[in-house]
């Protein structure tokens, strides 16, 4: 069943409900494409249905086994030698072998493709993955040039999509053909309407493990037909849609609409979560190079009202890299250049700031951003900075964060399941990755070490030592880690959130 249903469909009526069949998660936008590469958070939750990574986070932050039902690590740490999980099957019939892991590999780290992650392998982060060998059919050998703790982690980073696609996604040349997604994972591609929807279809020969479903990981059954994303950019008629029975679940809730929402008899799940919520600086512009107007900025900021107000209570302020989610985190993290609008004042005079205009870049597609920007400029306005907000459609502002081409951003991360992870994401030469928001040498080079140990302790205290020069340099301000709230329609069983907060439509079933 194949079931494209238009926004101007939910504006006009609401009278249809969603078919048990089918589950109809929400999109606030569309995917960006199919290859992985060119991604942000919706493309990652959508794709993640249709392909596998070898190993992926479960609940807990722990890595755990998908395409790869187990691995072994030699004693030096630099061997990992992985055995695919029986039965594995890509969507066209094809079995997954090997070689289509050094495959996929290998594209990846081609000069043709622009993949993102490429520095958490090469070597210039202290991870660098030398060689990847395909001893028989089955196993797959990952060979490094040292060990290191986020190896595992950072094959099962979201964001990266370090799962395993067909050959047959690509042409000749290597170029990957558009709107082509063959995996392995328990749902195929089945149609996508441009600015619409993304329908994905239950694949019958799908082979899970016998682990438990936790996180991204282990058991990923399909339990109901079709999977449809229907894409709807505007809140409120999300809402209405849900409410409705047109939509049966809605990601990201607004907090203030929790008690709405039970009021209506929606099930609402929620936990603590890893997404960052920052206002980025750009260093590089003129005027922000200025530490001294960077800390007037921090300082005309009430950060735990933003929190409060935001999150009705639910997040609490925290401007690191490592979230309160997170078993790294203790009261040192709080550390922070905080509310004090006579030190803002006064930085300001000494940095002799003159009234420029400060532009904060913002979006309404995301409330969140919206709303943080708003609340900036007001905060920053009664400072005597002379703050304008400019609201643009997302993809513009994306795109500009990509260039780097802003002075503030009200942004959003998605999780990272490591602290190392969210530091690798936000450091380095700005030159070389325009998205890197603090330039740091010694920053660099603890991240490093935090990467070469896996004693919890050492790699707490780097950490630590991170944050301390982050305070130096408020390269960015960090608000708070989005709370994971979702609500969902009554007639759903099994459905659940989780700190790395991408929806799973798998393991769900529907009633009638």
């Amino acid at each position: 069943m194949k079931r494209t249903l238009a926004l101007s469909a939910l504006l006009a009526g609401l009278a249809t409900g969603a078919a048990a069949d089918t589950l109809v998660v929400r999109l606030n936008s569309d995917i960006r494409g199919t290859d992985g590469v060119n991604r942000d958070a919706n493309t990652d939750t959508v794709l993640h249905h249709v392909f596998e990574t070898l190993v992926a986070f479960r609940d807990d932050l722990t890595v755990g086994p998908l395409l790869a039902e187990s691995w072994e690590v030699s004693e030096d740490g630099k061997t990992y030698s992985f055995t695919l999980r029986e039965g594995a099957m890509f969507h066209n019939g094809d079995p997954v072998i090997s070689q289509d892991v050094k495959w996929n590999w290998e594209r990846r780290n081609s000069e043709e493709v622009d993949w993102f992650c490429k520095p958490y392998f090469d070597g210039s982060q202290g991870l660098e993955v030398t060689s990847v060998e395909t001893p028989d059919e089955r196993t797959v050998v990952f060979n490094l040039a040292g060990s290191n703790a986020l190896f595992l982690a950072q094959l099962a980073n979201i964001q990266c999509n370090m799962w395993i696609a067909s050959p047959e996604n690509a042409n000749d040349d290597g170029s990957w053909k558009q709107e082509t997604a063959i995996g392995s994972g328990p749902f195929m591609l089945g149609a996508w309407e441009k600015g619409q929807s993304i329908t994905l279809e239950k694949f019958a020969d799908y082979a899970p493990l016998d682990t438990p479903m936790s996180g991204l990981a282990g058991d990923r059954t399909a339990k109901v037909d079709e999977v449809e994303f229907l894409i709807v950019p505007d809140q409120s008629t999300a809402e209405t849609a849900l409410y409705a029975g047109q939509i049966d679940v809605l990601p990201g809730l607004d907090a203030a609409k929790i008690e709405e929402a039970e009021g209506k008899g929606m099930a609402v799940s929620s936990t603590a979560g890893l997404s960052f919520t920052p206002i980025l600086i750009q260093t590089d512009d003129d005027l922000m190079s200025d530490v001294r107007l960077r800390r007037a900025i921090s300082h005309a900021v009430d950060f735990e009202a933003i929190a409060e107000a935001r999150s009705y209570g639910l997040a609490e302020w925290n401007s690191s890299a490592v979230a309160q989610a997170s078993a790294y985190f203790d009261a040192d993290f709080r550390e922070w250049p905080g509310y004090d609008l006579e030190k803002s004042r006064a930085l300001l005079d000494e940095a002799g700031y003159d009234g420029e205009p400060i532009v904060i870049q913002t979006n309404s597609r995301y409330t969140g951003m919206y709303e943080n920007g708003v609340l900036l400029q007001a905060m920053l306005q009664q400072a005597g900075i002379n703050a304008e907000l400019q609201t643009l459609e997302w993809a513009t502002q994306l795109d500009n964060y990509l260039a780097g081409t802003f002075q503030i951003q009200s942004f959003g991360y998605s999780a990272r399941l490591d602290p190392a992870q969210m530091y690798g994401v936000l450091l380095g030469d700005k030159e070389e990755r325009p998205t890197a928001q603090w330039e740091n040498a010694r920053a660099e080079e603890l991240l490093l070490e935090s990467m070469q140990t896996t004693d919890f302790d050492k790699r707490k205290a780097l950490f630590k030592e991170i944050h301390g020069l982050m305070v130096e340099d408020v390269p960015l301000l960090g608000l708070y880690y989005e709370p994971v709230v979702d609500a969902v329609s009554p007639r759903l069983e099994g459905y659940s959130v989780w700190p790395g907060d991408k929806t799973r439509a798998w393991g769900v079933s529907k009633t009638d």
